[in-house]
């Protein structure tokens, strides 16, 4: 008796438990990949945001004339903290133009505040990433042990052990395994990487936040 055993046909025979994990594995692994292309993209747009708004910064325009540009409600993540940074300053003069007390810690708060808010958004989706290549390994093993053990009650019933009887039981258990790990090496590759990435935008962020409180407090001091 021939046996097919391709991808489809070793799913269709698996037993209801198998094929459920085997659906949940490559549903996590596309949820997966939808996070990893989406985060390439965004760290993309947010890298070459910020090349552009530095240029602008450096440029030697006075930051107001910048700020009035980008507006109350800016768009890229580097305008934003920017735009905290002004904001605070501009509310934080008097009529008379003198500054209210403590004026470097409320702009400093507020930048901190922009940059934690655009570190979250950087870092939103990553723990499917982690999460996935942590229990995906041991979903699939599940997988595996659950299909063997009907394989071998299988074969009791056959009362056989010829391996054209064995083999196609344990090669559905086995793709439950494959799948596991199929989902889980992306999705740890990944996670290092771009969680790397999203570092490193961060601290691009934190570095101009530095910069640009140095500069207003050259200006409070003078």
């Amino acid at each position: 008796m021939e046996h097919d055993f391709t991808m489809w046909a070793l799913f269709a025979r698996a037993t209801i438990t198998v094929k459920l994990v085997m659906i949940m594995l490559i549903a996590a692994s596309l949820w997966c990949w939808a996070v990893i292309v989406d985060k390439i993209i965004q760290y993309r747009k947010a890298r070459r945001e910020a090349e552009v708004f530095d240029r602008a910064f450096w440029s030697g325009e006075p930051l107001d004339t910048l700020f009035d540009q980008i507006g109350a409600n800016p768009r890229g993540q580097s305008e934003k903290i920017f735009a905290a940074g002004m904001l605070e300053w501009r509310r934080s003069h008097k009529q008379d133009g003198n500054l209210i007390a403590g004026a470097q810690a409320r702009i400093d708060r507020s930048m901190d505040v922009a940059i934690a808010k655009e570190s979250a958004k950087l870092t939103k989706g990553l723990p499917v990433l982690a999460t996935t290549g942590s229990t995906a390994p041991f979903v699939g093993l599940f997988g595996t042990v659950w299909g063997i053990m009907n394989a071998f009650i299988e074969i009791a019933e056959a009362q056989t052990t010829n391996l054209a009887v064995v083999a196609p039981g344990i090669a559905e258990a086995l793709l439950a395994t494959g799948l596991g790990l199929l989902a889980a090496i992306p999705a740890v590759i990944y996670y290092n990487k771009l969680s790397a990435d999203a570092d490193r935008i961060t601290a691009g962020y934190e570095a101009f936040a530095d910069e640009f409180a140095t500069i207003l407090s050259r200006q409070l001091d003078s």
